[in-house]
């Protein structure tokens, strides 16, 4: 669907799994070399690589711990090694876990932070440092979540993190604009993935869930993944220091109480 997407080299951490897996094989369906970031669960990653390669096109994966400084770097170094350039990272991984605020430690706290904010800016800076050595007009796509704006009673960290990542994907768009580097964010509402799929088959958690989505569906990581080629090709040229809501509505409701999701 994208021909400009073809041959180019994309690094999506937490690209094993749910929206990250789909976004990979999507990738790899577009022609575009795939780099699987991923923490644990290999035999996945490797299952993915082997779906993009047998849609025709390159992937490897590589185990990498995004909250930590040094296996980011490694990251971009054996994608370069690997494929001579990087154009695209999607900074995909995230972590999420309910507990009340006031019985959170600052364990608990710090794990999340460290994962969905602090590895997004670890690997935003890093591959901003490479597309300005070797002048790459890249892009960066976080995913957040619709609770960038939407309270999440149980989850503090977690919606702390989120609304982080929208203000620092803001505040780098417009140092790197110039550069010709495009970053923005894909907030995804209820999605469908193997993590999630036995809560939502829960009549009542559906149910309760179908109520604050205007569209009266649960989305699927399938749809996620449309949006991240879609941001990476050359149709959204001009779409820049923005995020897009992939949410069936989710963020309109009027009232989000009780700490439902």
């Amino acid at each position: 669907m994208y021909e400009d997407l073809k041959d180019k080299v994309v690094i999506i951490t937490g690209g094993n799994s749910g929206i990250g897996k789909a976004t990979s094989e999507r990738f790899g369906k577009e022609g575009s070399k795939v780099v699987i970031g991923y923490l644990d669960h290999v035999e996945e990653a490797e299952k993915v690589v082997q779906t993009i390669k047998d849609a025709g096109s390159d992937a490897i994966a590589i185990k990498a711990d995004v909250s930590i400084e040094e296996d980011i770097k490694n990251l971009i170094q054996q994608t370069h090694e690997k494929f001579g350039r990087i154009d695209v990272l999607i900074n995909n991984a995230g972590f999420e876990k309910p507990i009340p605020t006031h019985e959170m430690s600052l364990a608990e706290w710090s794990k999340v932070i460290d994962i969905n904010l602090t590895g997004a800016f670890i690997g935003s800076r890093e591959v901003i440092n490479y597309y300005l050595e070797h002048d790459i007009k890249g892009q960066i796509i976080n995913t957040a979540s619709v609770h960038d704006v939407i309270p999440w009673p149980n989850y503090v960290n977690y919606a702390a993190s989120k609304g982080g990542l929208k203000l620092m994907m803001e505040t780098m768009s417009m140092e790197y604009g110039k550069n010709g580097i495009r970053i923005n964010n894909i907030s995804p509402g209820a999605i469908v993935t193997e993590h999630t799929r036995e809560k939502f088959s829960d009549p009542a958690t559906r149910e309760e869930t179908l109520e604050m989505i205007p569209l009266n569906e649960i989305g699927e990581a399938d749809q996620v993944a449309n949006i991240n080629v879609f941001l990476a090709s050359e149709q959204a040229s001009y779409i820049h220091g923005t995020t897009l809501y992939v949410d069936g509505g989710m963020t309109n409701y009027p009232a989000f109480m009780g700490g439902k999701g």
